[in-house]
């Protein structure tokens, strides 16, 4: 039994992961494939360059995705996590390329019109990129990109990827002419916003800062009313001098009210400094992601 629980704890973020990265793709795929591409709408990224290519040379776009991300896959095993990423990037590759090519005979236009096939291409592009995200993959391309641009610099994926696109935009402008681009710098708005709005949801965490006179007092208010860890950090008053105690918790938000309630019963003065956590690992929130 203790070996299946185990087998099971192994298992289960890895088929988590999977329904992440098959929705995530088919979210984008379909939301490309009955929104933008039937109205020329040149999203950014390799799914830009395939749009533009198929314009003038007929090519599959699934196709055309797929190979121009073959470098680029090789450069997320140098450097983004090997061959785990590798695979989980390969796998949102196959299922996003394989919609696009073969949805195309079951999925035609819904709307035509310029606001309504923006505004939703877009967010179907963000939801379904987000997702990826979260599954700790890409859907190649751009992607790979943003993500190293993450790991390195700590900027937001959605907006390091909408200021790449300016190439690809700035190459359809010449092609497709001003309005066109003018949908698809709204497409890639949407979708940049929507992508960094689903990486938020995640935990739903806040993480608290408190800065007191009584921590020994407020810590073991927090321990047993709250049931949650405090760990204490030594501060130092940067105009008084003086040495202070800060104490950092991380929980839900809806218990924030409660603790700021709980501070300040035991201690009116503290300074309570309340922040969001996008991903918590560890004991007693998700397992650190191997």
């Amino acid at each position: 039994m203790q070996r299946i629980r185990t087998f099971w704890r192994w298992l289960w973020p890895i088929l988590w992961d999977i329904v992440l990265m098959s929705a995530g793709a088919a979210i984008s795929a379909i939301g490309t494939r009955i929104f933008l591409i039937p109205n020329q709408v040149v999203v950014g990224g390799v799914t830009g360059i395939a749009i533009i290519t198929n314009s003038f040379f007929q090519l599959p776009i699934g196709i055309v995705v797929a190979v121009i991300n073959i470098p680029l896959l090789l450069i997320s095993m140098r450097y983004l996590g090997g061959w785990r990423f590798a695979l989980r990037t390969l796998y949102t590759i196959a299922v996003m390329s394989f919609l696009l090519e073969y949805s195309a005979n079951y999925l035609g236009a819904v709307t035509q019109d310029p606001l309504l096939y923006s505004l939703y291409g877009g967010l179907l592009a963000g939801v379904g990129g987000g997702l990826i995200f979260r599954a700790r993959s890409t859907g190649g391309g751009f992607d790979i990109v943003a993500r190293l641009l993450e790991l390195r610099f700590g900027i937001a994926p959605g907006r390091s990827a909408l200021l790449m696109n300016g190439i690809i935009y700035a190459v359809a402008f010449v092609i497709y002419g001003p309005e066109k681009i003018l949908y698809a710098i709204l497409v890639s708005f949407v979708a940049s916003r929507a992508v960094d709005a689903v990486l938020s949801l995640g935990s739903g965490m806040n993480q608290v800062f408190i800065i007191t006179d009584q921590p020994q007092a407020v810590s073991d208010a927090v321990l047993k009313t709250l049931n949650r860890g405090v760990t204490v950090i030594a501060a130092k008053g940067g105009y008084t001098g003086a040495e202070r105690a800060m104490l950092l918790c991380v929980m839900t938000r809806s218990e924030v009210p409660s603790l700021t309630a709980l501070v300040a019963s035991t201690d009116a003065k503290a300074f309570v400094v309340v922040g969001e956590a996008v991903e918590v690992f560890g004991k007693g929130f998700r397992a650190l992601p191997g």
